[in-house]
């Protein structure tokens, strides 16, 4: 692998970020910038409803995700405006957005791009050329993703962890910022690939889309049944979104939500001490440590678009659900008496006391936190 190279992305305009080295205090300069952030959130929102109506919680985990340089993956029956809420989105971004339509016959390279033999006009030699694919874009739309072969789907792992992609022997990278966002279907599973635990976890979030209630419903019917079209403005452009991601990070969180987040996340594992009896009972696996850096940046990002330069343990009990919910696999057991894993997730939300003194002098979790 030595003879690998790295190809440079385009190059675009330099960012000037605000943001000084990290010292695990906000200067005045990131206050300020959290204001913007929030008001930034504001604007998002309002923009996406006037195309999108309800779907709020939907929307503010897609910009948490967004902002903690997360991708995320949406569940839900056809006809919720999974796609159209993400190409909204894109517009309200000013980023590069690509759609891609997941197909049984769709092949890596028809993702990433590939190689072809061109002829050097000016030396006469045919040289290899890389004509880049639809992932070389800021903001992707992998609609049905799980109907795609696995091969194909493997095809996204390396552009969602290390955001570069490797035809041949050369290394491309991919532009930043950069967010996948996936859609499937819970419903018409025949002729599907359910996507592996290995790549479920890349997602940071997996948001179940629900249908809408009686209002929302009526207002979807007003809207989407006249010539009248509401469009949407950009708010943000990919310099910006840049610089308020680095913000979330220096987000400081105190070892009270550090330990709550752990002691969630470790009562998930089988084995581990001090583990529930209803989870060796009702799951084959726990989460990984992947789920507690989820928590940590989704909770630093909530907290500042509901105005607060702290995290809460408000915030992880909030972002608990999508952030664990494809990260532990229940058994047979737990479908035979129709347990889900948000059903799990709940169930221990409600045994992990918040407070700090009752966390930390818990016999059962004495025993998560010195294992």
């Amino acid at each position: 692998m030595s003879d690998i190279k790295e190809v440079k992305p385009v190059e675009v305009a330099p960012v000037k970020s605000v943001i000084p080295v990290d010292t695990g205090e906000l200067t005045e300069n990131d206050l300020q910038a959290a204001e913007k952030l929030k008001a930034a959130y504001k604007s998002l929102c309002k923009q996406l409803g006037r195309v999108i109506v309800g779907q709020e919680d939907v929307i503010e985990e897609l910009l948490i995700a967004l902002f903690s340089r997360g991708h995320c993956i949406l569940e839900g029956v056809p006809g919720l405006a999974k796609t159209l809420m993400i190409s909204t989105l894109s517009k309200c971004l000013s980023l590069d957005f690509s759609r891609i339509q997941f197909t049984p016959d769709l092949m890596p390279s028809d993702i990433t791009g590939t190689e072809v033999i061109e002829e050097n006009r000016t030396t006469g030699n045919r040289e290899f050329k890389f004509i880049a694919g639809p992932l070389f874009a800021n903001m992707i739309l992998a609609d049905e993703i799980n109907r795609t072969p696995p091969k194909t789907q493997a095809a996204l792992l390396e552009a969602m962890q290390e955001r570069q992609v490797t035809v041949g022997r050369v290394r491309h990278k991919l532009q930043d910022p950069f967010f996948v966002l996936a859609t499937q279907n819970p419903i018409e599973q025949e002729g599907t690939y359910p996507l592996p635990e290995a790549q479920q976890d890349r997602f940071m979030f997996k948001i179940f889309v629900k249908y809408p209630n009686f209002k929302e419903e009526f207002e979807i019917a007003r809207r989407t049944t006249t010539s009248t079209q509401e469009e949407s403005t950009p708010v943000l452009s990919g310099a910006q979104i840049l610089e308020l991601q680095r913000l979330v990070r220096r987000v400081p969180v105190t070892d009270h939500v550090l330990h709550y987040t752990l002691a969630l996340v470790r009562q998930t594992r089988l084995n581990e001490p001090g583990a529930p009896k209803f989870v060796k009972e009702w799951l084959s696996w726990g989460a990984g440590p992947r789920a507690t850096q989820y928590l940590i940046l989704g909770g630093k990002a909530r907290a500042l678009l509901k105005g607060r330069t702290h995290v809460q343990t408000d915030d992880i009990q909030a972002l608990a659900l999508p952030v664990l919910r494809h990260r532990i696999l229940t058994n047979f057991t737990a479908a035979s008496e129709g347990v889900s894993t948000d059903k799990v997730i709940e169930r221990l939300l409600r045994d992990t006391p918040t407070k700090e003194g009752e966390l930390t002098k818990d016999e059962r979790f004495k025993k998560i936190f010195a294992a």
